[in-house]
């Protein structure tokens, strides 16, 4: 037997083949909590459980004592892209169920883990592109998806959908009242027929509310499951009975939930030595916001997601745990640790929270190979220090990670992320100077960074447009300057558009302008009131900004950047120039773009 100290085992290249004996451990099978097992796993599957079991000669062996391991974690709602698989595995989760994203790219994953290419990070299930209306939710986030026009079509557009490979299907049942916003959603008829058309092909339909009212039409028009709660109003007394005889299920998202009522629902993670480490500047400013809650919004509360868990679990409604990682207030891997806690502090026991996010989730999507730690189970296992069927919080105390079998080497992200601030504290090439653009040459080169581009709020839902184009004249009696015209809409209440500097190597990849003080540029047009936006690393994807007026004669504009919300130079994203504060049409020109 080799013996091998246990914080060195991720740092090993061992092959999926490999033997690992668990001597004397706690094991949470994905239903209860055994004291003084020993687990053996052999070419990525678990093959003995048991106690006084003898490990192997050639066994890597990890001594238990006063540990407790656990299934893989499963996150039932997410969105993944670009590293967020390796980062989640690095926190013990070894499995998302992704509920859009970029249907190649999902392929593309899906396609290494059959072929076993993917023990350095989470495997993915998607639904791929959801069953939304034009203009409709999931719209908005700048690449063209199809829509759904009429009930009619719903057959044929879910098989479209599983013929890209969606694994199950999700639906959007949500017009944006509960946000203060208004977009079109699916009628209930279209609803209904899509539902029909996910279970016709044997594929489980989720759907996507934003309010109770809307919960209760989705699991009365057949869904199996919500892919969220609600917080727009306390749930009726019946409603926990309601769903248990449809017999569907929920994904609370309790995380998220907290950051649309105003809380950032991972922040307290991101003061965790235990966590920080594995998150990136971008990530960790992401996992601190909220959704901004300005006045005139409809009131929210998030006792009312609390409310609904306990009725929910009061009628034995399976609760899968799940975090919609992508959005503000939350982090791939990191928020699901989050979300087991507010499960607890909404009603459930830590044992019953720990088997929402490994074996429910497994069982309700047909993930047959994981979520329990048994005898023929995937070896996907999370080794934590403590006890977390009696304190939840223990599963922040990781000790290691095994995908298929193998150990991960969970340095490998946190050294990527040092490796990454590295190189964002080198200023961008050509960018000493500070001149961004003075368009002279007709064109809208940029002496650094990743160009301009058009920037609006379709990004957000809204319904706003832009244009650029360089045009003759400009300040000072220069020959050229950049015309941007467009139309803010009144449908958006964060609406924008414009023309956006990226000063990183691609769009809005950090840049470390920390020699700059102030940004300058010179404006001219029609006497409106316009704004500048500049987007930080420090401040996530939160928009700060200044105004100015473009009147008919050109004019200098300096604004410090510590006049946006304290920042320095270091970390910036973007700088747009944009239409409103009021909606309407604009037209504006701007020449000289400098950082000084």
């Amino acid at each position: 037997m080799r013996f091998i100290p246990l914080l060195l085992l991720s740092a090993l290249a061992q092959p999926m083949n490999a033997q690992t004996f668990f001597h004397n451990v706690r094991v949470f099978d994905g239903d209860r909590a055994s004291p003084n097992r020993d687990v053996l796993v052999q070419n990525g599957t678990i093959v003995r459980v048991g106690t006084g079991l003898t490990a192997p000669a050639n066994a890597t062996v990890v001594d238990g004592t006063g540990k407790m391991l656990l299934p893989g974690l499963i996150d039932a709602h997410t969105h993944a892209w670009g590293s967020a698989l390796t980062t989640a595995l690095a926190f013990g989760v070894t499995t998302e169920l992704d509920m859009f994203c970029d249907t190649g790219t999902a392929r593309a994953w899906r396609a290494d883990q059959r072929a076993g290419k993917a023990t350095s990070r989470a495997d993915i299930f998607s639904a791929g592109t959801l069953v939304t209306v034009k203009g409709g939710h999931g719209t908005e986030y700048g690449s063209a998806i199809p829509t759904l026009e009429s009930a009619k079509d719903a057959q044929a557009f879910v098989d479209a959908r599983i013929a890209e490979g969606s694994d199950y299907i999700k639906l959007v049942y949500d017009d944006g009242r509960t946000y203060g916003s208004s977009f079109p959603t699916l009628t209930l008829e279209m609803l209904r027929a899509a539902i029909a058309a996910a279970h016709a092909r044997g594929k489980l339909a989720l759907v996507h509310i934003g309010d109770l009212a809307g919960a209760r039409t989705a699991i009365d028009a057949g869904a199996d499951g919500l892919a969220h709660l609600f917080v727009d109003r306390d749930p009726d007394p019946e409603l926990g009975a309601f769903i248990a005889a449809h017999k569907a299920f929920v994904v609370p998202t309790l995380t998220v939930l907290k950051s649309i009522t105003g809380v950032a629902g991972a922040g307290p993670l991101t003061e965790d030595p235990r966590f920080n480490a594995f998150l990136s500047k971008q990530e960790l400013a992401m996992a601190k916001q909220a959704f901004p809650r300005r006045a005139g919004l409809p009131p929210v509360s998030y006792a009312s997601a609390e409310a609904t868990v306990k009725q929910l679990r009061a009628a034995h409604v399976p609760i899968l745990a799940g975090t919609d990682a992508g959005n503000p207030g939350t982090a791939h891997g990191a928020a699901l640790h989050r979300e087991l806690e507010l499960l607890v502090n909404a009603g459930l026991t830590p044992t019953e929270a720990l088997a929402a996010a490994t074996s429910i989730p497994a069982k309700i999507f047909h993930l047959g190979d994981r979520g329990r730690i048994a005898e023929g189970m995937r070896a996907d296992l999370l080794l934590v220090a403590g006890d977390p069927t009696t304190t939840i919080t223990a599963t922040r105390d990781i000790v290691g990670v095994w995908k298929q079998g193998v150990p991960f080497n969970r340095s490998t992200v946190s050294e990527a992320i040092a490796a990454e601030a590295a190189s964002q504290n080198q200023a961008p090439a050509g960018s000493e100077p500070g001149i961004v653009s003075d368009f002279d040459d007709g064109t809208t080169a940029t002496r650094f960074g990743a160009g301009w581009s058009v920037s609006t709020d379709a990004l957000a839902g809204g319904k706003s447009s832009a244009e650029m184009v360089v045009v003759d004249g400009g300040a000072e009696g220069s020959a050229k300057s950049l015309a941007i015209r467009g139309t803010i809409s009144d449908a958006f209440k964060q609406a924008w558009a414009g023309a956006m500097f990226s000063p990183g190597k691609q769009v809005f990849q950090p840049a470390n302008l920390g020699s700059k003080k102030e940004v300058r540029f010179w404006a001219q047009g029609d006497g409106k009131t316009y704004r500048v936006f500049i987007f930080a690393q420090s401040k996530g994807y939160v928009p700060l900004t200044q105004n100015f007026v473009a009147g008919a004669e050109w004019k200098e504009y300096v604004f410090p950047l510590a006049s946006f919300d304290g920042i320095d130079g270091r970390g910036i994203m973007a700088l747009i120039f944009g239409g409103g504060p009021q909606p309407g049409s604009f037209a504006f020109q701007i020449d000289h773009v400098t950082f000084k």
